[in-house]
């Protein structure tokens, strides 16, 4: 297997928009966690000296991918909340086809106690490969909320013991070398039925205090809430020097330039494409403050994207294996409708396209920015730059 491009994926969100895990579904995850067999992943991994190369220049790509969600049910097989999989679980085929695109580290998100714990499980089984996010999405801030023989929401009982065991968690990841950013925390006014807005806002200020504790960057999220967003944020800005990423960035114009001027870096993926006001905002995002992502399984480029249309025009959009429904999933296919890791080369392209750059320099960059940010270098990275 030859042609690596190397990516990095580094976020994952699960809870908020896969809430339900059935039984079956856990036993899965534990059992591949144990027995999920390295070799066709690290082979992968190990083949991939060469690099893929882009845009015909012959250089090879390293990616940081921002955003995967390793741990949804899709990966083993589940969807809409179905008890039974449609398709046997395919994780370690997801990866390998990852490793023959090039990406190189994944930064799984944790959206909440458990998942998180569950990203960091794939950091341990992977080491310098997947790294973890601690945190509770916004959407699921209402487990911060309720009641246990501690006491009641509204900030105490389950709350505030819920806050200690994802410090403990998290720093114990830190010290093993596992979590590296914290999150994916922040605001979303567009799902207030999830929960509700003071949940939110409260409960986002308070797991910024544990990041700050720690000293970790931030893996942030934030839709139709940007000024209650900053303003929570603001406050402690002066400590937390490596400041952070605003994940699938979907944003005005305004909002962003706001934010790179406090020194956050964007995140963008499938999702940041979608419209002619996206893309002129990635075409606005510095390239000093950009990463890249796909945060799959969700947010792909579809074709009624206005993304699409630049990718067309740089090559189209085909990729090297052919994708199928989720119910003849078999080795060697993708499931249509299920983003994966693999497809980062997209969102660097529709970037490159949009800038009117080389896809080599958005890819440069956005690696740089990733592993400088979230301390994602190693041994078996040449040249790559630590936090």
């Amino acid at each position: 297997m030859t042609g690596l491009k190397p990516y990095l994926h580094v976020g994952l969100r699960i809870t908020c928009r896969s809430p339900f895990y059935p039984p079956a579904l856990k036993s899965a995850y534990s059992s591949w966690v144990e027995t999920v067999t390295d070799g066709l992943y690290k082979e992968s991994m190990a083949e991939g000296s060469e690099g893929e190369k882009q845009e015909g220049k012959g250089k090879e790509m390293k990616y940081a991918d921002v955003g995967i969600n390793l741990t949804d049910p899709t990966y083993q097989g589940f969807y809409n909340h179905h008890t039974h999989p449609s398709h046997p679980a395919d994780l370690p085929s997801v990866l390998s086809r990852a490793a023959a695109t090039g990406v190189r580290k994944f930064m799984v998100t944790g959206s909440d106690l458990a998942q998180s714990q569950q990203a960091i499980d794939l950091a341990k089984r992977y080491p310098g490969r997947c790294y973890a996010t601690v945190g509770v999405h916004p959407c699921a801030a209402n487990s911060f909320e309720e009641e246990d023989e501690g006491g009641g929401g509204g900030g105490g009982g389950n709350g505030e013991a819920l806050l200690a065991a994802l410090e403990t968690v998290a720093r114990e990841g830190v010290r093993g070398g596992w979590v590296v950013a914290f999150g994916e925390i922040g605001v979303d006014f567009d799902r207030l039925g999830l929960a509700g807005r003071e949940v939110q806002e409260r409960w986002f200020g308070r797991q910024v205090e544990v990041a700050v504790k720690l000293q970790l960057p931030l893996f942030l999220h934030s839709r139709a809430a940007h000024e209650s967003f900053l303003r929570i944020l603001t406050p402690y800005l002066p400590s937390l020097p490596l400041r952070g990423l605003v994940h699938s960035f979907t944003g005005t114009l305004p909002e962003m330039q706001e934010l790179v001027a406090l020194g956050f870096h964007i995140g963008i993926n499938g999702c940041s494409l979608k419209t002619a006001e996206n893309l002129a905002v990635v075409q606005a995002v510095p390239l000093a403050h950009l990463q890249l992502e796909t945060d799959g399984p969700w947010c792909e480029i579809r074709p009624s994207h206005a993304g699409f249309k630049v990718l067309e025009d740089r090559g189209g959009d085909a990729g090297r294996w052919k994708k199928v429904k989720k119910e003849k999933c078999e080795e060697g296919r993708m499931v249509k409708g299920r983003n994966e890791p693999c497809e980062i080369w997209k969102v660097a392209r529709v970037v490159a396209g949009v800038k009117g750059v080389g896809v080599e320099k958005v890819v440069e960059w956005a690696w740089r920015n990733s592993v400088g940010m979230f301390g994602l270098g190693g041994e078996e990275e040449e040249g790559a730059e630590s936090r």
